[in-house]
């Protein structure tokens, strides 16, 4: 059996809180951190090398992805990508929960995805407790530079997240939303571009 197919792992995919230094949990940082550390050691020219790392770290991914160094994940297993993602320099994705991303996503620099919640109350995070919650990104997204899209969080399809943005809410398909917390701008369909 494999680490991630762990019940440890079931449980803390499960939404319910739980002992974040349970057995397992540390080994599984471990390994996904050497492999981040292997991946962003690599040169961009080496691109069979890198795709192959990226192979391991993740879930799965489509045929077609750019993933700009540095990158970095904590288990890496619970990521699953589609066709032609773009994720630029400096990508952080904490996947303690699953996190779906679809087809056509661009995410752009300094981007945190972050499935995990630590305990409120000092005493119970002191000890390890937490959970996380998932995060699901459909087709056609774009999320631009310096944005946060913390646990939990849908965004729709075809959606774009403004530069700077903290997505603490779903964004619903084809909305066009920025700020801390975001908020809805417009709607993508009001701001096409005429050649």
């Amino acid at each position: 059996m494999e680490l991630k197919d762990s019940n440890v792992f079931a449980t803390l995919r499960s939404g319910e809180w739980m002992d974040g230094f349970a057995d397992g949990i540390g080994e599984a940082l471990k390994k996904c951190e050497n492999l981040c550390f292997k991946l962003n050691s690599t040169s961009p020219a080496e691109t069979e090398k890198r795709e192959a790392i990226v192979r391991h770290i993740f879930g799965d991914i489509g045929s077609r992805f750019t993933i700009h160094s540095p990158f970095l994940c904590d288990l890496g297993f619970n990521i699953h990508i589609g066709e032609n993602f773009v994720g630029n320099f400096n990508l952080t994705i904490l996947d303690e929960a699953e996190v779906n991303i679809g087809d056509n996503v661009f995410i752009g620099p300094n981007t945190t995805l972050c499935t995990v919640i630590h305990a409120y109350e000092a005493e119970k995070r002191n000890t390890g407790i937490m959970r996380a919650l998932p995060i699901n990104i459909q087709n056609n997204v774009w999320i631009a530079a310096n944005v946060v899209v913390l646990p939990g969080v849908t965004i729709g399809e075809g959606a774009i997240i403004g530069a700077g943005s903290v997505v603490t809410k779903d964004v619903a398909s084809g909305c066009i939303v920025a700020g801390n917390p975001a908020k809805f701008i417009k709607l993508v369909e009001n701001d096409r571009i005429e050649k």
